[in-house]
């Protein structure tokens, strides 16, 4: 055989060795890309985003996109060929498979947190935006869940609201851990609640509920911490004057709170905030209207602008991230809360993109 070919021979065997070692050797990695967008002023699987009964609703028009990531699964071994191939590419972005689950978190368990935080987003973003309108809701502390094992288990439930703790009224969640943290490990500590059920049925009954009872708890040491602990999570619970349903599937995380505000406000307010605009957007929402940060910006904006966004909203704090890789044809808005971005919609409205607040990279 000529050395020529088979110097070629040679060249082609370990390259073909070399990709499979590459196809078979795992790496940990994990892969973002962008995820599909739901208008949520429109439906998704046949059902409107936004389902509001008990209250007057009006037209809308134009589109208000909530955006998502897809990202590989927590069990899914990338290999080196995948993640090459990654990084070379534009529209997604490959990092530590740590990033997306960390502590050795399973998929089942990074699965039930997104959905607890894309609950806790709706109820969120019903509030901001019904604060908003100036529309009153009802708060209330509630237990959010109680460990098992601990002296409130079989005691205290998920969804008891709570009065008062030692007689002292209960204002805030945080109020729960800081008088329970006032006895020593092994002190009784007594809880004034409102039984779960007799408050849901008062809910459903659009009554205040009634009927409290008292539950004294002994309190134990938390693990690896001097203080007293019962085992339990405080939280709150709303009343809305009216029923908001929020639909929407296979989709979780925090981050889509905002859209689902002014979704929300655009259905309960004549005129539309739009103005028949196709507007996309991300970003947390507290029950003040405050907008936070969230992950995978660049690929929300890839996904927005691939979907037919022109305009997106942007969290302040992910703004220079996103000036410095913006795709081409989209204006990124800059809101730091509800407030702001109702403000953008009416210039947008107005055909006055130039005095929009905008981001700015580094």
């Amino acid at each position: 055989m000529p050395r020529r070919t088979a110097t070629m021979l040679a060249s082609t065997l370990i390259l073909i060795a070399l990709l499979c070692v590459g196809v078979l050797i795992p790496v940990p990695y994990s892969e973002m890309s962008p995820g599909p967008t739901v208008n949520t002023l429109g439906d998704a699987r046949g059902e409107p985003v936004l389902h509001i009964t008990g209250r007057k609703t009006y037209p809308t028009s134009g589109n208000l996109n909530m955006t998502t990531v897809r990202v590989t699964g927590a069990d899914y071994d990338m290999n080196i060929v995948e993640a090459v191939y990654g990084w070379l590419a534009h529209d997604s972005v490959i990092v530590p498979h740590d990033t997306l689950y960390p502590d050795g978190k399973t998929e089942e368990e990074s699965t039930q947190e997104n959905a607890e935080e894309f609950s806790q987003s709706q109820e969120s973003a019903k509030v901001a935006a019904l604060e908003e309108l100036k529309i009153p809701v009802t708060s209330r502390v509630v237990v959010s869940t109680v460990v098992k094992d601990s002296p409130a288990q079989g005691k205290l439930h998920a969804g008891d609201v709570i009065k008062a703790v030692d007689g002292t009224a209960v204002k805030q969640p945080e109020d729960v851990a800081k008088f329970v943290t006032e006895h020593e490990p092994g002190e009784n500590v007594v809880f004034t609640i409102i039984p779960a059920k007799a408050s849901a049925a008062a809910e459903k009954a659009g009554k205040e509920p009634q009927g409290t009872r008292e539950i004294t708890l002994s309190t134990r040491k938390a693990p690896a911490e001097d203080r007293a602990i019962v085992g339990i999570q405080a939280g709150t619970d709303h009343a809305f004057p009216f029923e908001i349903d929020i639909k929407l599937a296979d989709v979780g995380g925090p981050s889509a709170g905002l859209m689902f505000s002014l979704g929300i406000i655009d259905k309960l307010t004549p005129g539309q905030l739009t103005g028949g605009k196709f507007i996309a957007g991300t970003g947390t929402i507290d029950d003040s209207g405050k907008v936070g940060p969230i992950g995978g910006i660049n690929m929300k904006l890839v996904g927005a602008r691939d979907a037919g966004a022109r305009y997106f909203l942007t969290p302040d704090d992910n703004c220079a991230a996103a000036a410095a890789d913006t795709p081409s044809g989209l204006t990124l808005v800059r809101v730091k809360n509800l407030d702001d971005a109702k403000k953008s919609l009416e210039k947008i409205r107005a055909g006055e993109p130039a005095d929009l607040p905008s981001c700015s990279a580094g």
